[in-house]
């Protein structure tokens, strides 16, 4: 009689954003081989934006995310300036950053507080029907509202000088479209306080989470890869401009003052014919060598100091975990980097809204025509480095269209870290998949915080799959909940 069929039901939503699948390989002697996450859709973004003017890019790839539509508004606009030849006066580049740094708060904290704080405050083993934010704001009503009006503090940020919370057209190419007046400024300024109390509240606990849990997170994605993000000259954290530097697993410097804007001199991208997401690499190490990741633990691993005081305390007791080696290699420790990332951004924010420039009512755009045939913007997006990068004809028609996501950056690193999850727990394949291991295949997912779909529908039933082939490629069995 043949065995029957399990079947694996996960439910609630797995808290990732977008489309995708597991798949779990076996080898001849039933142990667990390798472990894929699969990006099962497609968009199109770098096709049909060809034919658009330059001046239209920003708006348009803003649509791209709808969690972090900042992220490439400001990149578009500054693959734009250098189309334009044009250095934005300083109070641009002030509101843009001070749009870049509200991006971060919005984004680190629905990643932290939304997605996966029910796992650490209710357990990987939680009922799914409670491992959620409702579950959370039923459990821990105070930890989850602080958490959400931290989020909303990000968003309002970003609406009163946008003009809305998601989608914001306000970054152009040569500046921004309006002054931000000082009445806005101080309502922005009189929420820093309750924002910086509830980064400090979730500071605390993730640090206290990580002592009390360290030997049962090491298998979150903890090895040794090559680390990528932006930096000031002096290798300060910078996060809209600046160079690129590149450090690997023993905190040695492989690369640095890399110029943003020839990225395809020492990054390249890898294909596999069973995920839509590309797989990029550090060119000069070859594929897969060149694994690197990007995001709020590289960006820690990668700088020296923060610049600002609360954060450059906070950056010094992260560092002192690595030891010797000064680059903290554990995934999980993304969670932790991004509390330090919204202490920073709000410290950041509040020196640039003091700052008299930003108020400037009149000198906000610099105005000229194509004058480039080419042009390249860089910054940093709560999830990792992102580029556009844009060919152009002599009337700004935009004839090519090149982007590196920065989930796609972190794509071998998110396929290695559910192989190493999956190696812990899955001995062979009739081992029973709880809910529980499950759970924790997608929290080491989501330590990256990735945006799969880069798009608006982030809440509702996600399919997500998982299959156990063998050595022969034969599907085992498949489960999962869609």
């Amino acid at each position: 009689m043949a065995k029957p069929t399990r079947q694996i039901v996960i439910d609630p939503v797995t808290r990732i954003e977008g489309h995708a699948k597991i798949t779990v390989h076996f080898n001849d002697q039933g142990a667990v081989e390798d472990a894929r996450i699969h990006i099962t859709e497609f968009r199109g973004f770098e096709k049909f934006c060809e034919g658009r003017l330059v001046w239209e890019m920003p708006g348009i790839t803003s649509r791209i995310c709808g969690i972090c539509p900042v992220s490439h508004l400001l990149t578009s606009a500054k693959a734009g300036d250098d189309i334009l030849a044009v250095e934005i006066p300083r109070p641009a580049e002030n509101l843009r950053r001070v749009l870049n740094l509200a991006q971060w708060v919005q984004s680190h904290a629905l990643s932290f507080f939304h997605l996966s704080a029910p796992d650490l405050l209710l357990g990987f083993d939680a009922p799914p029907e409670k491992r959620s934010i409702f579950g959370l704001a039923e459990a821990h009503p105070d930890f989850a509202r602080r958490g959400i009006r931290l989020r909303k503090f990000g968003q309002d940020v970003i609406e009163k000088l946008g003009g809305r919370k998601i989608h914001p057209v306000y970054a152009v190419p040569g500046g921004v479209r309006a002054p931000l007046s000082e009445a806005v400024r101080d309502e922005i300024l009189a929420g820093l306080p309750e924002a910086h109390d509830t980064a400090a509240m979730g500071l605390e606990f993730i640090k206290a989470f990580i002592e009390t849990n360290h030997g049962k997170l090491d298998v979150f994605g903890n090895f040794p890869t090559l680390f990528l993000g932006h930096v000031t000259g002096d290798g300060a954290l910078e996060y809209y401009d600046g160079f690129i530097r590149v450090v690997d697993s023993g905190g040695n410097i492989v690369a640095d003052r890399l110029d943003p804007r020839k990225y395809n001199d020492y990054i390249s991208e890898a294909v596999e014919e069973w995920s839509y997401l590309k797989f990029p690499y550090y060119a000069p190490l070859g594929y897969p060598q060149g694994n690197y990741r990007v995001g709020p633990l590289a960006r820690l691993n990668v700088c020296s100091h923060t610049g600002s005081p609360k954060s450059d305390r906070e950056l010094l007791i992260f560092k002192q975990m690595a030891g010797t080696r000064n680059v903290v290699l554990n995934s999980f420790y993304y969670h932790y980097a991004r509390m330090i990332e919204i202490l920073f951004a709000l410290e950041r924010m509040e020196e640039l809204l003091t700052d008299p420039d930003t108020l400037n009512q009149e000198d906000i755009r610099a105005r000229a025509f194509s004058n480039k045939p080419h042009g390249v913007g860089a910054c940093e997006a709560p999830r990792g480095t992102l580029f556009h990068n844009y060919t152009v004809g002599r009337d700004g028609v935009i004839k090519k269209v090149d982007m590196v996501i920065a989930t796609g950056q972190n794509n071998l690193s998110m396929n290695r870290t559910i192989r190493q999850i999956a190696m812990h727990y899955i001995s062979d394949p009739e081992t029973e998949i709880t809910d529980g291991i499950l759970n924790r295949i997608e929290a080491g997912i989501r330590c990256y915080d990735p945006c799969l779909s880069c798009s608006t529908h982030a809440l509702g039933q996600m399919p997500f799959e998982i299959e156990y082939r063998g050595s022969d490629g034969t599907l085992l069995k498949r489960g999962g909940r869609g």
